[in-house]
């Protein structure tokens, strides 16, 4: 009799891909492109599901304010992996805009194209006002007509008396984007379980939720025509390596930066690994320090399986978002290839 430890290890999950299109120390724009669609290609190979760009705006140590167009520049040059926003921030655009973006791509890639809607304004309040160019719409929350308005555009689910009624996206298209709503909170998690949308819970983002959260998703889903069942996924900073301690070398750049943002400091360059190697965290950064470690999982190949299994079968979830925060491009690309073998992940030619 199989034991629900034996069970867990065994079960299939689906890994993907969440990518900032960081810029390391150093490099250029073009560069961190360039480097995000060679990993975007070997992950392909690996037999990953997805690849997801976020929307940030105001960094820069960061180069996707623009996730469709990153979308359309990596969906050119694979052929298998799905290609996405992680997500697009929904209040910084009209919803139309959005829809026809997103419908664009499913033309050129169908079947391929994720669209991941958020909430937030993904950067400061002065530049969320140059995003919409008025301050009455950064102090007004509209996100739930916003996300109905888009779901209509994608449906054409306006009654007859409404103002869109008549208005009909450019380009048509026969088949839609999947759509899944992201969250850090319960708020995503209502909006994704009570319209019968995808839903990505920000692991990296609020660790203390995401079990509670993702469940309670999966307890509270209503079918939709975009989804007849739940469908979830939890997102995660990862660095894998040949060892334990290797791996928690690699990663003490990423645990200072963290700890940085956490008190405030945004704008120092990403710490270099030997710089993290002398680094001595104040009373205030290694409380901080202390309290991020739910937003990462570090080790070896069967370290890091072990956990990731461990966390995405209590959240009931059936694929595993990763975020690999490492400036060297050959270390990045080992890391998701680590744990894609350690979870037998089919490889593509």
């Amino acid at each position: 009799m199989m034991t629900s430890a034996s069970a867990s290890t065994n079960k299939s999950y689906q890994l993907s891909v969440l990518d900032l299109a960081s810029i390391w120390n150093g490099q250029s724009t073009a560069q961190a492109m360039v480097e995000a669609l060679s990993l975007a290609k070997k992950v392909e190979q690996l037999g990953y599901t997805r690849y997801w760009f976020a929307e940030h705006h105001g960094s820069v140590h960061q180069a996707s304010s623009a996730p469709e167009l990153l979308i359309a520049y990596v969906a050119a040059q694979t052929t298998h992996l799905r290609v996405g926003s992680g997500g697009v921030m929904l209040p910084n655009h009209s919803a139309l805009k959005v829809v026809e973006s997103f419908a664009t791509l499913e033309a050129l890639y169908p079947g391929r194209v994720d669209l991941g809607i958020g909430r937030a304004p993904g950067t400061d309040g002065n530049t969320a006002y140059a995003l919409r160019r008025s301050w009455d719409k950064v102090q007004t929350y509209d996100f739930p007509e916003q996300l109905e308005e888009l779901l209509a555009f994608f449906t054409g689910g306006f009654p007859s008396s409404h103002a869109y009624s008549g208005i009909t996206p450019n380009p048509v298209v026969t088949t839609i984007p999947d759509i899944y709503m992201l969250g850090s909170s319960d708020g995503g998690m209502k909006f994704a379980a009570n319209h019968g949308l995808g839903f990505t819970f920000a692991a990296h983002i609020s660790p203390e939720l995401a079990v509670t959260m993702l469940q309670a998703y999966r307890k509270n889903f209503k079918p939709s025509r975009f989804l007849s069942e739940p469908r979830s996924m939890i997102a995660i900073q990862v660095v894998c390596a040949e060892t334990d301690e290797e791996a928690e070398y690699l990663a003490a750049p990423m645990e200072i930066q963290w700890t940085r943002w956490g008190t405030g400091q945004f704008a120092l360059p990403f710490p270099t690994l030997e710089e993290a190697a002398n680094y001595r965290y104040s009373p205030q950064e290694e409380q901080i320090r202390r309290s991020n470690a739910g937003r990462y999982v570090i080790g070896s190949a069967e370290t890091v399986a072990t956990k990731l299994r461990k966390i995405a079968d209590s959240a009931l979830a059936e694929e595993i978002m990763m975020m690999t925060m490492l400036p060297d491009p050959v270390a990045r690309q080992r890391s998701y290839q680590l744990v894609a073998e350690a979870f037998q992940l089919s490889a593509r030619s």
